[in-house]
């Protein structure tokens, strides 16, 4: 009755504007038929983003809720629910909230948000019935604590431009995005034409200090600015748009060069700067379209460009003056460097952190291996995977050590006892697993990393199970005292082995922390112990068939007919890659 009411009125006040426009020989408003409805409403939720994630040190936080509703002929009722409860409702017959019928857009804050994954929907009926739904899936995670030494700006672009060590925003010049896809993480940063962004250098600025971020370069335009502290161009008032006082600070920046994109840094001494040119080692080639790692670093006495991890440039100089430094230009050389045309850079930045000490090679190196991580565990008191924030499923009774080779704490093995993990995103053409590990040679034997299919074929049997097609088997055995480290990899047609003898041998009466890592590939398999290959072979290449669960510190399910059960030893800092990580890369993630 509302509705018809609300009609009746609309048409008597027509029929008065229709007099009107008679009267003062002005042609008269000629009402259109709308048509038929053509289908549901459409709904575009712009905040949060599908995949934003939130960091803050607040254990119970808020979030800004951005969406707009569109129809053909006119929208009933919005309803937004956050985990399947409903947080706001809008309805156009009750409070006449819509000014617009056709087209909605509503913003609000809603304070309400804890640690953990949740799923924000909206849902728009139209007056003829029908409806639609739209989902984003965000997270709130823990606060972020530092990873690396002398890490003191991180900034990951999930969905956001925040610092997460100090939980600063960064101001937005404008209109920076964000590329849908990530390197890391859930998504990156991408550039926009007279887009960047700017943060305060307080705190950040001292003898040294050194960049690091993965890149994927967009050639145009053909030049830009990446990151920049300068200072203002005083001397240059008269051309606010043309700054280029290189005095102080640096400017790291690209170019192009015959088709490539060479990447530069000049850095001020405050009596002038210095260059930093690689030359053609410093090219990288835009057609590719590939991630890059880009790291720089500065002291007082050198200055060095890494490009994946390889110097492209290394000079000495006088150090670095950072008078008038007071601002950080992310993906631009704007407003401070300008002069030459390096402004907004079109590319993609992904994972930006910033040091107060000058990183070394291995550093950088573990740096860009870390970027292929895909499992982290650390058994700091917890089974917790830290990427995807799961916990590991506990068979038994497994505990924990009371020591650590890093962190506070270490898996402790015990008879019957391991865990287990889905490896849904893990398996691929390559993998890498490294860890730190202290053997107890009781068992004498045990598994420690499987990933392998079910035995069917021995089903009788499901204590003995020994189906090494597919997967990997990283298992110990006694040998004559010692305790070898075994590598079986299942290449779908049969199994290969990497038995390194004598050189895979760890004496359990050291007691000892070493480092243990393997990588496969489709082409070679290779096993380290303290960085060094102990066994590396080719073969026909991995194969993953019925390979859905990882077991940690044991054989057991899946890898048991030889008795490879539960490990009594202990692990800490579990890591796995999606790629077959290089051994200066193992020696790097092994030393940082």
């Amino acid at each position: 009755m509302k509705n018809i009411s609300k009609r009746i009125t609309t048409l008597l006040l027509l029929m008065l504007v229709f007099t009107a426009c008679d009267k003062d020989n002005i042609d008269p408003i000629t009402e259109v038929d709308p048509g038929p409805d053509a289908g549901a409403p459409l709904i575009t939720i712009m905040k949060p983003t599908n995949g934003f994630e939130i960091q803050v040190p607040e254990p119970v936080t808020s979030i800004d809720i951005e969406f707009k509703a569109e129809d053909d002929i006119e929208l009933d009722n919005i309803v937004v629910e956050l985990n399947g409860v409903q947080i706001a409702s809008y309805e156009n017959e009750v409070n006449d909230t819509f000014l617009d019928y056709r087209i909605v857009t509503r913003d609000f804050n809603y304070d309400n948000i804890p640690t953990g994954d949740h799923v924000l929907t909206v849902k728009a009926t139209d007056i003829a019935g029908n409806t639609a739904t739209a989902m984003s899936s965000f997270s709130k995670k823990p606060p972020y604590t530092p990873l690396f030494s002398g890490e003191m700006f991180y900034m990951p672009f999930d969905g956001s431009f925040t610092n997460l060590i100090s939980f600063d925003e960064a101001t937005e010049v404008g209109s920076p995005g964000f590329a849908g896809e990530a390197k890391v993480g859930s998504n990156a940063y991408a550039g926009a034409a007279d887009s960047y962004l700017t943060v305060p250098t307080a705190g950040m600025l001292g003898d040294e200090f050194s960049a690091s971020f993965w890149y994927k370069v967009n050639a145009t335009p053909d030049r830009a600015g990446i990151l920049v502290i300068g200072p203002e161009d005083t001397g240059n008032a008269n051309f606010p748009d043309s700054q280029n006082n290189r005095t102080s600070g640096f400017r790291l920046f690209r170019e192009n060069a015959g088709g490539m994109q060479r990447i530069k840094l000049n850095v001020g001494r405050g009596d002038g700067d210095s260059w930093f040119d690689g030359g053609a080692a410093a090219d990288i080639d835009p057609s590719a379209n590939e991630w890059v790692h880009i790291a720089f670093t500065i002291s007082q006495s050198e200055a060095v460009v890494y490009i994946d991890g390889q110097v492209v440039r290394q000079g000495a100089f006088s150090g670095v003056d950072w008078t008038g430094c007071d601002i950080l230009s992310i993906m631009s050389g704007e407003p401070r460097f300008s002069g030459w045309n390096h402004r907004s850079d079109s590319s993609f930045m992904d994972e930006l952190r910033l040091f107060n000490k000058a990183l070394t090679q291995s550093e950088v190196t573990n740096l860009k291996a870390q970027g292929s991580k895909i499992f982290n565990m650390s058994f700091d008191g917890s089974y917790t995977e830290s990427i995807s924030k799961t916990d590991a499923t506990e068979v038994g009774s497994p505990g924990f050590a009371g020591e650590s080779k890093a962190g506070i704490n270490a898996y402790a093995g015990a008879a019957d006892s391991y865990l287990t993990f889905p490896t849904d995103g893990m398996l691929g053409d390559e993998l890498s697993a490294a860890f730190w590990y202290k053997v107890n040679a009781t068992p004498d034997r045990a598994g420690i990393l499987v990933i392998g299919p079910e035995d069917t074929d021995n089903a009788n049997f499901p204590d003995s199970q020994n189906d090494r097609s597919s997967g990997f088997r990283l298992f110990r055995e006694n040998a004559g005292g010692m305790q070898r480290i075994k590598l079986n990899v299942g290449r779908g047609d049969g199994d290969s082995w990497f038995d390194g003898g004598a050189a895979a041998d760890i004496d359990p009466a050291s007691n000892e922390w070493v480092h243990i890592a393997f990588t496969v590939s489709q082409t070679e398999a290779a096993v380290y112990i303290n960085g060094q290959v102990v066994r590396d072979g080719t073969y026909g290449g991995v194969d993953w068939t019925g390979c859905d669960i990882l077991s940690i510190m044991s054989g057991a399910p899946r890898f048991t007919g030889w008795n490879h059960r539960s490990d009594s030893s202990f692990i800490d800092e579990l890591q796995i890659f999606n790629k077959a990580l290089s051994q200066t890369e193992i020696q790097a993630v092994m030393d940082n």
